[in-house]
This record gives structure tokens, sequence and C-alpha cells, in this order.
């Protein structure tokens, strides 16, 4: 059994859902040394998240953001108390919500150097908060490699 780990950073984006699955392939080219096993992805932030989810209609993407937008609203002027925390501004707390809801990590299985991925599954990383941010996964791999 070996074990990979290291952490990189991704693009800056603001409020979002982003396909990340090449980024962490070309972030992470361990995994092609990998016969069996399992990569963890877990980004470092509280107001973030990470998912596996449709890959091919950038609309999902959209309608998951507008979706979550609906579930955990922003404060606005009709109701600015709507949340006690509000440090970094209205979506600081529903950023957190989210977060929570989603997660912040996935697992998923690697045969023969590649993800085990359904056809339509990517890795997705969601973007809870208005203004730009930079954000760090730490990709950890678990299996056995190829001989």
């Amino acid at each position: 059994m070996s074990w990979s780990q290291k952490t990189f950073s991704l693009p800056a984006q603001s409020r979002g859902a982003y396909l990340i699955t090449d980024i962490v392939m070309n972030e992470v080219p361990e995994i092609k040394q990998y016969k069996v096993g399992l990569l963890n992805l877990f980004i470092q932030h509280t107001s973030c998240a990470l998912s596996l989810n449709e890959n091919w209609d950038p609309d999902v993407r959209l309608d998951m953001s507008d979706t979550l937008d609906r579930i955990v609203p922003e404060a606005t002027d009709k109701n600015p108390d709507l949340y006690r925390h509000s440090d970094e501004g209205p979506d600081d707390f529903p950023a957190h919500v989210k977060s929570s809801l989603i997660g912040t990590s996935v697992t998923i299985p690697i045969k023969n150097g590649k993800l085990a991925t359904g056809t339509w599954q990517g890795i997705w990383y969601l973007e809870f908060r208005a203004h730009k941010h930079r954000r760090n996964i730490v990709a950890t791999i678990q299996g056995e490699k190829e001989k």
C-alpha cells in the first residue's frame, strides 16, 4: 500500500460552480501511477465546496448555483438581520451554510491510473463568495501502484 499527498491552488474565482477535473489531473499526475486506489480531495476553506456532478452541460452548474442561492439567500436591505454572522459581508454566512450542505471533500476511486468516474461525472469546485478567492486543495492518494 502506498500513500501520496500534495497541496495545490485553484485559480481565483468568484461565485459559481467550476469544473476542475482537468486541473486535478494536471496537478496530481501521480494518479497515473496507481493500479487501484482512492483519491481524496479536501478544500481548506469554509466558504466553498467540492462535489462530484454533471460534467457535460454547463447549465447544470448554473442551476446548482441558483438553487443554492434560493435555499440559503443573502441578507438584503429588506431583511438585514437575517444572520448574526456577517463579518465579511452579506454573502459571508450563507457561504458557510452552503459549504456545509455540499461538503469540503470528495473521494474518487482510481482504476488503472485513471479516475473511475461515471460517464457524465466531473469534479466541481463551488465558490460561494462574491469576490474572487484563491483556494487550496489537499490531494491524498492511497492505493497500490503499478508494478
